[in-house]
């Protein structure tokens, strides 16, 4: 039969297909009902059993099918029916002009702030539905749609576990692949939210990475083994986002973030990215207030080429009054900031400088991949104009600090003074690491209230300048980092972090 005039329920005429795979084919199709384009994906049954599995196993696709149709969210494939045909199940879903996102990472290496943002996109869709009690059960690179705008959306909700996919056959064939699998599942236990929480995470550590954070093997049943361990191989590429990383893939599911967490926590490391040019250009929108997000098995279309960002800074229709108004009360208000920043130091230098000293304070969880300190060699400078929050006057850093004899030490001290002490651990930033990090003291104070402790352990030098230590996080699972440090009229600062 020709494609051309294959119909569907004698509605939904077939064009071409679009994508595929060990569930099925992807068509885009024409819904000649309402004048659009659809995408329709034909499940493919299992053959290696008897009929009685063969018929368990489209019950259950039909099932979970039907549940991903009735969850709607901008960050999901919505499915808008779900067919019976030829003996075999048939989603129609929303049809979205893209590529995966397994082919992106594929095409080009993913920057930390693009996995990011697309990470932000769709933890906030796997959020809802888990506040719906719906887990995905597969979430990995092939099943992340991103389109030509930079917007990402998260399918196949159920399906692949539905019908068998990525599990260990009874002959000894493995269906799908094990690299993103949550240990527990691995060994066979049922996918939860938890479970959901650590596919994320190592989706995103292959994006940054380059791999699985199994690593690479060619046997899938020695993957399938160290994914059941839990042997993961620390991010070395994942910078600020490497925190996070750890807690979504440590091996007991009790100590990973929830969804919420993961979602609000990569929201806080989107609004601390720099601004700069990415192949991701979207942005998350605010945390949407539907409970339920939509999900959908889709393979990636074939058309999505990633646009240039938009020019920075640029603002819609304002007219040349409303322009002149906006430069005067700029103006104004740096005239004020000014005013404000002459008066404080002139209070600072009347003080004795005892009143300077900050105690240390309970530690924090550093940003380490996030928002790594680094000492500042001149006055810290002002925040952007984005910033919100004035940062206390950049003078000499104060007493533990002061007293310190060696770098390790120094960073030692560094980590007492957080979460409880800010103001002091950001003198202690060189404005080389703050310009890296394109860090502001509003980013870095917002960035430490969200912890409520940080503990640095095993620190010690290794070579000139380079300390290393295990920092803590919140009491969770801990990372190693290296600082350069460098002194600043004979105080140690942190320059720079990995």
């Amino acid at each position: 039969m020709l494609v051309e005039s294959r119909r569907i329920r004698d509605r939904y005429r077939l064009l071409e297909p679009i994508g595929g795979g060990a569930m099925g084919t992807v068509w885009r199709a024409q819904d000649e009902m309402l004048g659009r384009t659809v995408a329709i994906k034909e499940l493919l049954l299992p053959h290696d059993h008897d009929e009685h599995r063969t018929e368990e196993a489209k019950n259950r696709a039909m099932r979970e099918a039907r549940i991903a149709a009735r969850l709607q969210h901008s960050h999901a494939i919505t499915v808008f029916a779900v067919l019976e045909e030829e003996d075999r199940p048939w989603l129609v879903m929303e049809y979205l002009p893209s590529k995966s996102f397994a082919v992106l990472v594929g095409e080009e290496p993913v920057s930390v702030d693009d996995a990011i943002r697309i990470g932000a996109q769709i933890s906030s869709a796997l959020a809802g539905a888990h506040r719906a009690g719906i887990v995905h059960r597969d979430v990995k690179p092939a099943n992340i749609l991103v389109s030509e705008d930079g917007t990402a959306k998260i399918t196949d909700f159920g399906i692949s576990r539905a019908i068998g996919d990525v599990k260990l056959t009874a002959t000894g064939e493995i269906a799908g692949t094990p690299a993103y699998l949550a240990p527990e599942v691995a060994r066979g236990e049922d996918a939860d939210f938890a479970a959901d929480v650590f596919s994320l995470g190592a989706t995103l550590y292959a994006a940054v990475e380059g791999q699985s954070p199994y690593g690479t093997a060619d046997n899938p049943i020695a993957l399938l083994y160290k994914a059941s361990s839990g042997e993961i191989e620390p991010p070395t590429k994942a910078e600020r986002l490497t925190p996070l990383l750890l807690r979504m893939l440590a091996t007991d599911p009790a100590e990973r973030p929830s969804m919420d967490e993961v979602e609000q926590e990569l929201r806080a490391l989107l609004s601390d990215a720099e601004p700069g040019e990415s192949v991701l250009a979207a942005t998350v929108p605010e945390a949407e207030v539907a409970d339920v997000p939509a999900a959908v098995p889709t393979v990636p279309a074939t058309v999505a080429v990633p646009p240039p960002p938009p020019p920075p800074g640029e603002v819609a229709a304002v007219s040349p009054g409303a322009r002149k108004g906006m430069i005067a009360v700029g103006a104004g208000a740096a005239l004020l900031c000014v005013a404000v920043v002459v008066a404080i130091l002139l209070v600072v230098r009347q003080k004795a400088p005892q009143d300077n000293a900050a105690p240390p304070a309970a530690s924090q969880p550093p940003a380490s991949a996030s928002v790594t300190p680094s000492p500042s060699a001149s006055p810290t400078p002002a925040p952007s104009s984005a910033s919100t929050t004035t940062p206390p006057p950049t003078s000499t850093p104060v007493s533990p600090v002061s007293a310190t004899k060696n770098a390790a030490q120094a960073l030692s001290a560094y980590y007492a003074l957080l979460p409880g002490n800010p103001a002091e651990a950001w003198k202690l930033l060189t404005d080389h690491f703050k310009s890296s990090r394109g860090q502001t003291y509003d980013t870095y104070t917002r960035f430490w209230g969200r912890y409520k402790s940080v503990e640095a352990s095993n620190v010690k030098e290794i070579g000139a300048n380079k300390v290393t230590a295990r920092v803590l996080y919140d009491g969770g699972q801990g990372e190693n980092d290296t600082f350069t440090m460098v002194q600043v009229n004979g105080v140690w600062m942190i320059d720079s972090q990995g």
